[in-house]
């Protein structure tokens, strides 16, 4: 569960116009350009202008940057991703491989999780808000203090294939008193539709004591420049599931273990795992004819190298195996340790592949 991501918790933001929102919220995939003047130049790395004549201007690979931040040392000079919208949010496209791919030829579902992921680090970075732990600040890693995601859902309209290049926007937001939102909007590179959707909520962790943690004031300083006032890509969902154990359960895998493969620099399970636990009760049999197309995941607690964990998942629709019933299928899940606390709770929802089909 233990994943690090550079956001924030209940600070002053960024306020901007309606026009900027209004993109922000339903065409998130543009930029707003700074007006084109023959007397100036692009910065190489964030694209604000830079005045042709301007004193000391600093090169990055022999490129001009601007002075208003260190891209020398803020910026990957490989390309990975930039920073838009006035430096608000951060955009990085990636290339579809044939190993992220399955039978169908499309990405999976924890390819499209491992890249939100990656950018979100590099957003981090890009901000110069990488400290020594992994997404941890400066000011966090004096403290000993970490990010952790205590809820995630995402909606899926498409699925990219192999060779398919989609671009990512990502931002951070505060959240109530003491937790910050990310949020993702996941667009194909080409055509500009966009694939999928997701919001995330975080809160602060002391690593040692394992206990949440306010959020110092020195840490508030360092990343409350960064939060932008923009709406939400999705509404969070609020339904009650029922109780789910090894009664209700109409699946169920035990046994499950973390390999050396799945932890992060912190010796913790990558959040990504998590998905591909709960999926291993789904009824992937009856679910072939099926793609899942929305998931909402609460984390509950952390998984460490030597647990030993269950997964348990029930059909609360029961359409599944008939693709002549056009609706989508809904499970839910549990993923617990064998002495019976949850880790992590979550819903799925199934789609018919036909019904994604270009008529």
């Amino acid at each position: 569960m233990i994943v690090t991501a550079t956001t924030g918790a209940f600070f002053p933001v960024a306020n901007y116009s309606p026009e900027f929102r209004e993109s922000a919220s339903g065409k998130l995939g543009g930029s707003i350009d700074a007006p084109r003047v023959d007397n100036y130049k692009k910065c190489s790395i964030c694209s604000l202008q830079i005045k042709a004549n301007s004193q000391a201007s600093p090169h990055v690979n022999g490129s001009n940057v601007c002075l208003k931040h260190d891209h020398r040392l803020n910026i990957d000079p490989f390309g990975q991703g930039k920073l838009m919208q006035d430096g608000f949010v951060f955009r990085q496209s990636f290339s579809i491989r044939s190993y992220e791919i399955g039978a169908d030829r499309a990405a999976s579902i924890e390819t499209m999780m491992n890249l939100l992921q990656e950018t979100s680090l590099n957003h981090a970075k890009s901000v110069g808000l990488m400290g020594d732990g992994f997404g941890s600040t400066p000011e966090m890693s004096k403290r000993n203090l970490i990010w952790v995601v205590a809820k995630m859902q995402v909606l899926v309209d498409r699925y990219p294939t192999w060779g398919d290049v989609v671009q990512i926007d990502t931002w951070i937001a505060a959240s109530g008193k003491n937790g910050m939102r990310r949020d993702w909007l996941v667009r194909d590179s080409n055509t500009r539709d966009i694939l999928m959707r997701a919001s995330s909520l975080w809160v602060m962790m002391n690593e040692e004591t394992r206990k949440l943690s306010k959020i110092p004031g020195q840490v508030k300083t360092e990343i409350e420049v960064n939060f932008v006032d923009l709406p939400r890509v999705l509404d969070w969902d609020s339904k009650k599931l029922p109780k789910l154990d090894e009664i209700t359960a109409d699946y169920t895998r035990t046994g499950l273990t973390p390999k050396w493969s799945d932890l992060d620099v912190n010796q913790h399970v990558n959040n990504v795992k998590y998905i591909g636990w709960i999926l291993e009760s789904a009824p992937m049999q009856e679910l072939e004819g099926y793609e899942l197309v929305g998931m909402t995941l609460e984390y509950r607690r952390e998984c460490r190298r030597d647990s030993v964990l269950q997964s348990l998942t029930s059909v609360l629709q029961n359409a599944v195996g008939n693709l002549a019933n056009s609706s989508n299928v809904e499970c839910q899940h549990l993923l617990r340790l064998e002495s019976g606390e949850d880790v992590v709770k979550g819903w799925t929802e199934w789609r018919p592949r036909f019904a994604n089909r270009e008529q």
